[in-house]
């Protein structure tokens, strides 16, 4: 098609559009869509004054902004996607944390009863004796011990005195002068218990307990500094 038929044909089709607005202004008493006819005669001829050879450029051009136009509307819209995403990751992760707090809070609210039980379940140490100049074999120093130290406790407690003296309340560190069941440096600090301190299991058991109890909060918690200084 040349360009004067395309040409003819715009304004043809204009022509066309006139006369049904026309029609259509006359049967509704409104006159004024004959002049939007007009103004559409007027662009369809503009367009049809483009020549043929750079119709495809212009269309080519058309495209391009619309999909401009779309990779803008799809970074729009995944921008706004990823920032509602991460109001929901931090939402999330706050409550996550909360719940985290409050989870250790709980456990150290248990390990505190724990501890307080424990040490309401120990026996009253001061009752304990023993027969002065006697010796003692480890399984009496051992029920001496059950008697004073909670159930729950006793293999903290019982490990301790295996690593440091094995049951022996006459055993003497030569090198550092450590001595008793539970290796006090120096030994005499277990003289605040009973100035026999040396030859009294009993008296031994006592400070022990008590040294643990006062310094870790229990043999348990004694034990598990042991672990990992090997030493307490």
């Amino acid at each position: 098609m040349s360009r004067i038929s395309v040409r003819g044909l715009a304004v043809a089709s204009a022509t066309a559009v006139t006369a049904v607005g026309a029609v259509t202004g006359v049967a509704s008493g409104n006159t004024a869509p004959a002049n939007d006819a007009e103004a559409t005669a007027g662009d369809a001829t503009l367009l049809a004054d483009i020549p043929a050879g750079q119709q495809a450029q212009v269309q080519t051009a058309s495209l391009t902004q619309q999909a401009d136009s779309q990779a803008i509307a799809a970074d729009a819209t995944a921008k706004k996607d990823a920032e509602e995403s991460a109001r929901k990751q931090a939402a999330e992760d706050a409550i996550a944390k909360q719940k985290a707090a409050e989870k250790a809070e709980k456990l150290e609210k248990e390990r505190k009863e724990a501890l307080a039980a424990s040490r309401s379940a120990s026996r009253d140490a001061s009752t304990l004796t023993a027969v002065p100049g006697k010796s003692y074999t480890v399984a009496e120093i051992q029920a001496m011990a059950r008697q004073v130290v909670a159930a729950d406790q006793w293999t903290c407690f019982s490990n301790i005195v295996n690593h440091e003296s094995t049951w022996n309340y006459k055993a003497v560190n030569p090198s550092s002068g450590a001595y008793g069941l539970f290796q006090a440096l120096p030994g005499s600090k277990m003289s605040s218990v009973g100035s026999d301190w040396q030859t009294n299991p009993a008296t031994q058991i006592k400070w022990g307990l008590n040294y643990m109890e006062s310094r870790y909060g229990s043999p348990c918690g004694a034990w598990d500094f042991w672990q990992s200084n090997h030493w307490y």
